[in-house]
């Protein structure tokens, strides 16, 4: 880790390290974003809709979310919350950095933060519990990340509008299936089958008794959440 006298720096190589670093990564999210645009051709957005949502959220959970519950017109205040919902976990992502973004100010956090998703999270945190001293890392890896999100969403809708897919086709499973990769991806062991059981009961029963709504988004989140926050407390007390 970083030792609070070491001095942390904000460097054009650090950066390019980063956007070196998340390279990997953009195999994976590539098909991911791809998914997203044919998705939101599906719900019937725009070209320019897709691209904006892209540019300004960002975030490729809760954007599938937000598709998955889309109306004309759409609730936004049902899309919004949900967005949230998903997003929350970022808020506990970002103080893991701390040691590097409280060096700084201004632009330099605020975009780094902007641009962190899930995968350059990561590979920022494994650099900095090496030892590495720039915080550009994170948003030469976001930055990658994020251009080839709008690029793919992009390209997804396309391809979308190419295809002519009916509403309900099987092709939009793919939602759903890049869901459960990525939910594969965090499964660590038997240990976590109850909070992940307790959440899927609860929103398949929220989902039953208040069909149409995304209230068994978060009924099932905050189930497991809860689950999971007691099963860590009871092995840290034992």
């Amino acid at each position: 880790m970083i030792d609070s006298k070491d001095p942390v720096v904000f460097t054009r190589a650090g950066f390019w390290r980063g956007v070196r670093g998340a390279m990997v990564a953009v195999i994976g999210v590539a098909p991911f974003g791809i998914v997203c645009g044919i998705t939101a051709q599906g719900a019937g957005l725009s070209f320019s809709e897709i691209t904006l949502m892209s540019v300004l959220v960002y975030a490729g959970a809760s954007q599938l979310v937000a598709l998955s519950i889309w109306t004309h017109p759409p609730d936004i205040f049902a899309v919004a919350f949900a967005a949230f919902v998903v997003n929350l976990r970022l808020a506990l992502m970002g103080p893991v950095l701390s040691p590097w973004l409280d060096r700084f100010k201004g632009w330099r956090v605020w975009l780094s933060l902007f641009t962190m998703v899930d995968h350059s999270w990561a590979f920022a945190v494994r650099e900095m519990n090496a030892g590495y001293r720039d915080a550009a890392y994170l948003l030469g890896g976001g930055s990658i990340l994020y251009l080839t999100w709008i690029m793919t969403t992009a390209a997804g809708f396309l391809m979308g509008e190419a295809l002519h897919l009916p509403p309900g086709h099987p092709l939009f499973f793919a939602a759903l299936a890049a869901f459960v990769s990525v939910l594969a991806q965090m499964w660590r062991g038997m240990g976590d089958l109850l909070p992940w059981a307790v959440a899927a009961c609860v929103a398949s029963l929220v989902a039953q008794i208040l069909p149409g709504t995304f209230w068994y988004i978060v009924a099932g989140a905050l189930a497991g959440s809860i689950t999971g926050g007691i099963r860590d407390q009871r092995r840290r007390a034992q």
